[in-house]
């Protein structure tokens, strides 16, 4: 072999192994990714099945529903323009309350009922999460172009 099919050799070795490791690296991410969703996507059918995602949204007022001496629990989550049910066996936020903007994250189930394996609550008065400011403002604005 001369010099410079050696140097090729070794560049193609380098690029090889970037190459795998890029892939491997990329295949360990998707399993850790969480995208986020709103009500009216879920509805939709957007949401792919049997993943985790994030679902964030207004606790529809009047729709905490609690097991008696059990931490089930379920309530009604909305983007002001469609409704999702989620479930929730645990311990809520201490600010989680109805009228207040929320994330959960879990996993879609039949017929379109959100069980949640974590619930985050805003932490003051004046702020909601990114995410569920955006997708209530991107409804208010389709449902204003509708009218």
């Amino acid at each position: 072999m001369t010099v410079r099919q050696r140097r090729f050799a070794m560049v193609m070795l380098v690029v090889v192994g970037v190459s795998i490791a890029t892939g491997l690296g990329l295949k360990a991410f998707q399993k850790n990714i969480l995208f986020f969703y709103n009500p009216t996507q879920i509805m939709a059918g957007e949401v792919p099945p049997d993943t985790n995602i994030r679902v964030g949204g207004v606790v529809v007022d009047g729709s905490v529903k609690r097991e008696n001496g059990s931490l089930d629990m379920q309530f009604a989550l909305t983007d002001m323009a469609e409704t999702v049910t989620v479930v929730y066996s645990g311990i809520l936020p201490d600010l989680f309350r109805e009228g207040q903007g929320i994330v959960a994250m879990g996993k879609l189930g039949p017929n379109n009922v959100f069980e949640a394996s974590e619930v985050l609550a805003k932490h003051d008065e004046e702020y909601m999460p990114p995410e569920v400011a955006d997708a209530l403002a991107k409804t208010k604005a389709s449902t204003e172009d509708k009218l």
